[in-house]
Protein backbone atom coordinates (compact mmCIF):
# COMPACT_ATOMS: atom_id res chain seq x y z
CA UNK A 1 0.00 0.00 0.00
CA UNK A 2 1.20 3.50 -0.78
CA UNK A 3 2.68 5.36 2.18
CA UNK A 4 1.49 8.73 0.93
CA UNK A 5 -1.41 9.89 -1.19
CA UNK A 6 -2.88 13.12 -2.54
CA UNK A 7 -5.81 15.05 -1.06
CA UNK A 8 -7.35 18.49 -1.30
CA UNK A 9 -6.65 20.17 2.03
CA UNK A 10 -8.39 23.28 3.33
CA UNK A 11 -6.43 25.03 6.07
CA UNK A 12 -6.47 28.14 8.22
CA UNK A 13 -2.88 28.90 9.09
CA UNK A 14 -1.39 32.31 8.73
CA UNK A 15 -3.76 32.63 5.80
CA UNK A 16 -6.64 30.55 4.39
CA UNK A 17 -5.56 27.99 1.77
CA UNK A 18 -7.08 25.37 -0.52
CA UNK A 19 -4.47 23.12 -2.11
CA UNK A 20 -3.66 19.56 -3.14
CA UNK A 21 -1.15 18.09 -0.67
CA UNK A 22 0.50 14.74 0.08
CA UNK A 23 -0.74 12.99 3.23
CA UNK A 24 0.01 9.75 5.02
CA UNK A 25 -2.62 7.22 6.08
CA UNK A 26 -1.93 7.95 9.73
CA UNK A 27 -3.32 11.45 9.20
CA UNK A 28 -6.77 10.08 8.39
CA UNK A 29 -9.35 10.17 11.21
CA UNK A 30 -10.64 7.11 13.01
CA UNK A 31 -13.04 4.75 11.27
CA UNK A 32 -13.52 1.03 10.72
CA UNK A 33 -13.35 1.05 6.90
CA UNK A 34 -10.36 2.21 4.86
CA UNK A 35 -11.41 2.97 1.27
CA UNK A 36 -9.40 3.64 -1.86
CA UNK A 37 -11.53 6.38 -3.36
CA UNK A 38 -12.41 6.05 -7.04
CA UNK A 39 -14.76 9.01 -7.49
CA UNK A 40 -16.27 11.92 -5.63
CA UNK A 41 -18.40 14.85 -6.80
CA UNK A 42 -18.78 18.55 -6.12
CA UNK A 43 -21.76 19.81 -4.12
CA UNK A 44 -22.73 23.29 -2.95
CA UNK A 45 -21.80 22.34 0.61
CA UNK A 46 -18.30 21.47 -0.63
CA UNK A 47 -18.03 24.95 -2.07
CA UNK A 48 -18.95 26.43 1.30
CA UNK A 49 -16.31 24.23 2.95
CA UNK A 50 -13.69 25.77 0.67
CA UNK A 51 -14.15 29.37 1.82
CA UNK A 52 -13.25 30.91 5.17
CA UNK A 53 -16.77 32.11 6.01
CA UNK A 54 -18.71 29.11 4.72
CA UNK A 55 -19.75 28.00 8.24
CA UNK A 56 -19.27 24.32 7.34
CA UNK A 57 -15.84 23.35 8.67
CA UNK A 58 -15.13 23.70 12.37
CA UNK A 59 -11.59 22.28 12.66
CA UNK A 60 -8.58 22.70 10.39
CA UNK A 61 -6.76 21.32 8.46
CA UNK A 62 -9.62 19.52 6.71
CA UNK A 63 -10.45 17.46 3.61
CA UNK A 64 -13.85 18.39 2.09
CA UNK A 65 -16.04 16.19 -0.10
CA UNK A 66 -19.41 14.95 1.17
CA UNK A 67 -19.50 12.06 -1.36
CA UNK A 68 -17.25 9.16 -2.25
CA UNK A 69 -17.28 5.80 -3.96
CA UNK A 70 -14.45 3.31 -3.97
CA UNK A 71 -13.06 -0.05 -2.96
CA UNK A 72 -12.48 -1.36 0.55
CA UNK A 73 -8.79 -1.68 1.39
CA UNK A 74 -9.35 -3.02 4.91
CA UNK A 75 -12.22 -3.21 7.38
CA UNK A 76 -12.53 -3.87 11.09
CA UNK A 77 -16.26 -4.41 10.56
CA UNK A 78 -17.36 -7.84 9.26
CA UNK A 79 -20.02 -6.27 7.03
CA UNK A 80 -17.31 -5.12 4.60
CA UNK A 81 -14.53 -7.09 2.93
CA UNK A 82 -11.34 -6.16 1.11
CA UNK A 83 -12.04 -5.39 -2.53
CA UNK A 84 -15.75 -4.66 -2.01
CA UNK A 85 -17.24 -1.72 -3.94
CA UNK A 86 -18.89 0.78 -1.58
CA UNK A 87 -20.30 4.29 -1.40
CA UNK A 88 -20.50 6.76 1.46
CA UNK A 89 -22.45 10.02 1.54
CA UNK A 90 -23.87 12.28 4.22
CA UNK A 91 -23.52 11.97 7.99
CA UNK A 92 -20.32 13.79 9.00
CA UNK A 93 -18.42 13.15 5.77
CA UNK A 94 -16.87 16.34 4.40
CA UNK A 95 -18.26 18.36 7.31
CA UNK A 96 -16.85 17.06 10.60
CA UNK A 97 -14.99 14.03 9.22
CA UNK A 98 -12.40 14.05 6.40
CA UNK A 99 -14.24 13.62 3.12
CA UNK A 100 -13.98 12.32 -0.41
CA UNK A 101 -11.54 14.76 -2.04
CA UNK A 102 -8.77 12.32 -1.24
CA UNK A 103 -7.25 9.21 -2.78
CA UNK A 104 -7.91 7.36 0.49
CA UNK A 105 -10.61 7.80 3.14
CA UNK A 106 -11.19 6.15 6.51
CA UNK A 107 -14.91 6.11 7.29
CA UNK A 108 -17.04 4.79 10.21
CA UNK A 109 -18.69 1.55 9.13
CA UNK A 110 -22.16 2.88 9.97
CA UNK A 111 -21.77 5.49 7.22
CA UNK A 112 -20.77 3.04 4.47
CA UNK A 113 -23.06 0.98 2.23
CA UNK A 114 -22.41 -1.56 -0.54
CA UNK A 115 -22.61 -0.26 -4.09
CA UNK A 116 -26.07 -1.26 -5.38
CA UNK A 117 -26.29 -3.69 -8.28
CA UNK A 118 -27.04 -1.68 -11.41
CA UNK A 119 -24.58 1.14 -10.66
CA UNK A 120 -20.88 1.54 -11.31
CA UNK A 121 -18.64 3.50 -8.93
CA UNK A 122 -18.61 6.32 -11.49
CA UNK A 123 -22.39 6.35 -11.92
CA UNK A 124 -22.88 6.46 -8.15
CA UNK A 125 -20.93 9.71 -8.02
CA UNK A 126 -22.73 11.20 -11.01
CA UNK A 127 -25.61 10.97 -8.57
CA UNK A 128 -23.77 11.70 -5.31
CA UNK A 129 -25.59 13.58 -2.57
CA UNK A 130 -27.37 15.71 -5.17
CA UNK A 131 -28.91 12.72 -6.92
CA UNK A 132 -29.72 11.06 -3.63
CA UNK A 133 -31.48 14.24 -2.46
CA UNK A 134 -33.50 14.32 -5.68
CA UNK A 135 -34.50 10.67 -5.22
CA UNK A 136 -35.50 11.33 -1.59
CA UNK A 137 -37.61 14.24 -2.83
CA UNK A 138 -39.40 12.13 -5.43
CA UNK A 139 -40.05 9.34 -2.95
CA UNK A 140 -41.52 11.83 -0.47
CA UNK A 141 -43.75 13.38 -3.14
CA UNK A 142 -45.01 9.95 -4.22
CA UNK A 143 -45.70 9.01 -0.59
CA UNK A 144 -47.98 12.06 -0.49
CA UNK A 145 -49.88 11.18 -3.65
CA UNK A 146 -47.84 12.44 -6.60
CA UNK A 147 -48.30 10.37 -9.75
CA UNK A 148 -47.53 10.84 -13.47
CA UNK A 149 -51.23 11.16 -14.40
CA UNK A 150 -52.02 13.95 -11.92
CA UNK A 151 -50.44 16.91 -13.69
CA UNK A 152 -47.20 18.79 -14.07
CA UNK A 153 -44.30 18.71 -11.59
CA UNK A 154 -42.11 21.79 -11.18
CA UNK A 155 -38.36 21.52 -10.56
CA UNK A 156 -36.62 24.72 -9.45
CA UNK A 157 -32.89 25.26 -9.80
CA UNK A 158 -33.06 22.74 -12.63
CA UNK A 159 -29.49 23.19 -13.85
CA UNK A 160 -28.08 22.40 -10.41
CA UNK A 161 -27.17 18.94 -9.19
CA UNK A 162 -30.40 18.25 -7.32
CA UNK A 163 -32.56 19.92 -9.94
CA UNK A 164 -31.03 18.19 -12.95
CA UNK A 165 -31.18 14.80 -11.26
CA UNK A 166 -34.83 15.39 -10.35
CA UNK A 167 -35.72 16.36 -13.92
CA UNK A 168 -34.11 13.22 -15.32
CA UNK A 169 -35.59 10.88 -12.69
CA UNK A 170 -39.10 12.32 -12.93
CA UNK A 171 -39.01 12.12 -16.73
CA UNK A 172 -37.90 8.48 -16.49
CA UNK A 173 -40.99 7.78 -14.34
CA UNK A 174 -43.29 9.39 -16.92
CA UNK A 175 -43.97 12.73 -15.20
CA UNK A 176 -44.53 15.91 -17.20
CA UNK A 177 -41.70 18.08 -15.87
CA UNK A 178 -41.55 21.88 -15.86
CA UNK A 179 -37.94 22.94 -15.31
CA UNK A 180 -37.20 26.38 -13.90
CA UNK A 181 -33.76 27.93 -14.39
CA UNK A 182 -31.97 31.24 -14.36
CA UNK A 183 -29.78 30.20 -17.27
CA UNK A 184 -31.08 31.15 -20.70
CA UNK A 185 -28.58 28.82 -22.41
CA UNK A 186 -29.78 25.67 -20.64
CA UNK A 187 -32.81 24.77 -22.77
CA UNK A 188 -31.15 22.04 -24.84
CA UNK A 189 -29.56 20.50 -21.74
CA UNK A 190 -32.85 20.38 -19.82
CA UNK A 191 -34.75 19.00 -22.80
CA UNK A 192 -32.12 16.25 -23.12
CA UNK A 193 -32.77 15.37 -19.48
CA UNK A 194 -36.48 15.03 -20.22
CA UNK A 195 -38.04 18.39 -19.34
CA UNK A 196 -41.32 18.95 -21.18
CA UNK A 197 -41.38 22.69 -20.46
CA UNK A 198 -38.71 25.21 -19.47
CA UNK A 199 -39.46 28.48 -17.68
CA UNK A 200 -37.30 31.20 -16.21
CA UNK A 201 -36.81 31.66 -12.49
CA UNK A 202 -38.61 34.99 -12.86
CA UNK A 203 -41.71 33.17 -14.08
CA UNK A 204 -41.73 31.31 -10.77
CA UNK A 205 -40.90 34.09 -8.32
CA UNK A 206 -42.46 36.93 -10.30
CA UNK A 207 -46.09 35.85 -10.02
CA UNK A 208 -48.94 37.86 -8.60
CA UNK A 209 -47.46 37.88 -5.12
CA UNK A 210 -50.75 36.64 -3.73
CA UNK A 211 -50.65 33.95 -1.04
CA UNK A 212 -52.86 31.84 -3.32
CA UNK A 213 -52.09 31.98 -7.04
CA UNK A 214 -53.20 29.85 -9.98
CA UNK A 215 -52.88 26.12 -9.33
CA UNK A 216 -50.18 25.25 -11.85
CA UNK A 217 -48.40 22.14 -10.55
CA UNK A 218 -49.39 18.99 -8.69
CA UNK A 219 -46.02 18.98 -6.93
CA UNK A 220 -42.55 20.52 -6.93
CA UNK A 221 -38.95 19.65 -6.15
CA UNK A 222 -37.37 22.82 -4.76
CA UNK A 223 -33.62 23.17 -4.24
CA UNK A 224 -33.69 26.97 -4.06
CA UNK A 225 -35.62 28.07 -0.96
CA UNK A 226 -36.15 31.75 -0.15
CA UNK A 227 -38.77 33.85 -1.91
CA UNK A 228 -39.09 31.44 -4.86
CA UNK A 229 -40.22 28.68 -2.49
CA UNK A 230 -43.00 30.93 -1.19
CA UNK A 231 -44.12 31.58 -4.77
CA UNK A 232 -44.08 27.85 -5.55
CA UNK A 233 -46.24 27.07 -2.52
CA UNK A 234 -48.86 29.54 -3.71
CA UNK A 235 -49.14 27.77 -7.08
CA UNK A 236 -49.41 24.12 -6.00
CA UNK A 237 -52.69 22.38 -6.74
CA UNK A 238 -55.05 21.27 -4.00
CA UNK A 239 -53.52 18.49 -1.89
CA UNK A 240 -50.17 18.77 -3.65
CA UNK A 241 -46.71 18.82 -2.13
CA UNK A 242 -43.37 20.59 -2.32
CA UNK A 243 -40.16 18.74 -1.40
CA UNK A 244 -37.68 21.38 -0.20
CA UNK A 245 -33.96 20.75 0.17
CA UNK A 246 -32.02 23.91 -0.73
CA UNK A 247 -31.24 27.47 0.24
CA UNK A 248 -29.36 29.09 -2.63
CA UNK A 249 -32.01 31.84 -2.70
CA UNK A 250 -31.84 32.29 1.06
CA UNK A 251 -33.20 30.78 4.25
CA UNK A 252 -36.09 33.21 4.84
CA UNK A 253 -39.34 32.05 3.20
CA UNK A 254 -41.97 34.85 3.18
CA UNK A 255 -44.89 32.46 2.85
CA UNK A 256 -48.51 32.59 3.94
CA UNK A 257 -50.32 29.88 5.88
CA UNK A 258 -53.14 29.94 3.29
CA UNK A 259 -51.76 27.27 0.91
CA UNK A 260 -51.57 24.88 3.85
CA UNK A 261 -55.00 25.50 5.38
CA UNK A 262 -57.07 26.29 2.28
CA UNK A 263 -55.49 23.94 -0.27
CA UNK A 264 -53.99 21.27 1.98
CA UNK A 265 -50.53 21.79 0.49
CA UNK A 266 -47.72 19.79 2.08
CA UNK A 267 -44.24 21.25 2.61
CA UNK A 268 -41.87 18.29 2.89
CA UNK A 269 -38.43 18.86 4.33
CA UNK A 270 -35.71 16.74 2.72
CA UNK A 271 -32.57 16.00 4.76
CA UNK A 272 -30.08 13.73 3.01
CA UNK A 273 -27.41 14.00 5.72
CA UNK A 274 -28.81 12.05 8.67
CA UNK A 275 -31.22 9.77 6.81
CA UNK A 276 -31.17 6.31 8.50
CA UNK A 277 -29.10 3.71 6.65
CA UNK A 278 -32.06 1.35 6.05
CA UNK A 279 -33.97 4.07 4.20
CA UNK A 280 -30.77 5.25 2.49
CA UNK A 281 -30.13 1.79 1.04
CA UNK A 282 -33.73 1.47 -0.16
CA UNK A 283 -33.58 4.82 -1.99
CA UNK A 284 -30.20 4.00 -3.58
CA UNK A 285 -31.72 0.74 -4.83
CA UNK A 286 -34.37 2.80 -6.62
CA UNK A 287 -31.64 5.05 -8.05
CA UNK A 288 -30.09 1.91 -9.54
CA UNK A 289 -33.38 0.68 -10.98
CA UNK A 290 -36.70 2.46 -11.62
CA UNK A 291 -35.35 6.00 -11.10
CA UNK A 292 -32.17 5.54 -13.16
CA UNK A 293 -32.26 7.74 -16.28
CA UNK A 294 -31.46 6.15 -19.62
CA UNK A 295 -28.66 8.70 -20.13
CA UNK A 296 -27.27 9.25 -16.64
CA UNK A 297 -24.06 10.60 -18.16
CA UNK A 298 -26.03 13.54 -19.57
CA UNK A 299 -25.98 14.98 -16.03
CA UNK A 300 -22.18 15.40 -16.08
CA UNK A 301 -21.01 18.98 -16.53
CA UNK A 302 -17.35 17.95 -16.46
CA UNK A 303 -15.01 15.32 -15.07
CA UNK A 304 -11.94 16.58 -13.23
CA UNK A 305 -9.10 15.40 -11.01
CA UNK A 306 -7.97 16.84 -7.68
CA UNK A 307 -6.05 19.64 -9.37
CA UNK A 308 -9.26 20.93 -10.97
CA UNK A 309 -11.13 21.18 -7.68
CA UNK A 310 -10.27 24.75 -6.58
CA UNK A 311 -11.75 26.19 -9.79
CA UNK A 312 -14.75 23.82 -9.65
CA UNK A 313 -15.54 24.77 -6.06
CA UNK A 314 -15.51 28.44 -7.00
CA UNK A 315 -17.77 27.72 -9.97
CA UNK A 316 -20.40 25.93 -7.90
CA UNK A 317 -20.56 28.85 -5.47
CA UNK A 318 -21.05 31.23 -8.40
CA UNK A 319 -23.66 28.95 -10.06
CA UNK A 320 -21.34 28.52 -13.06
CA UNK A 321 -22.18 24.84 -13.43
CA UNK A 322 -24.74 22.85 -15.35
CA UNK A 323 -25.31 19.47 -13.81
CA UNK A 324 -22.71 17.47 -11.90
CA UNK A 325 -18.97 17.92 -11.53
CA UNK A 326 -17.44 14.46 -11.23
CA UNK A 327 -14.06 14.07 -9.48
CA UNK A 328 -11.90 11.12 -10.53
CA UNK A 329 -9.47 10.03 -7.81
CA UNK A 330 -8.15 6.71 -9.10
Amino acid sequence: MTETFQALVVDKGESFSVAVQPLSLEKLPAGEVLIRVAYSSVNYKDGLASIPNGNIVRNYPFIPGVDLSGTVVSSADPRFQEGQAVIATGYGIGVSHYGGFSEYARIPAGWVMPLPAGLTLREAMIYGTAGYTAAMSIQALEAHGAAPDKGKVLVTGATGGVGGSAVAMLAKKGYQVTASTGRADAADYLKALGAAEIISREQVSGGSGKPLDKQLWQAAVDSVGGTPLAAVLSSIAYGGSVAASGLTAGTAVPASVLPFILRGVNLLGIDSVACPMEERIQIWERMASDLKPERLDALVDREITLTGLPAALEDILQSNTRGRILVRLS
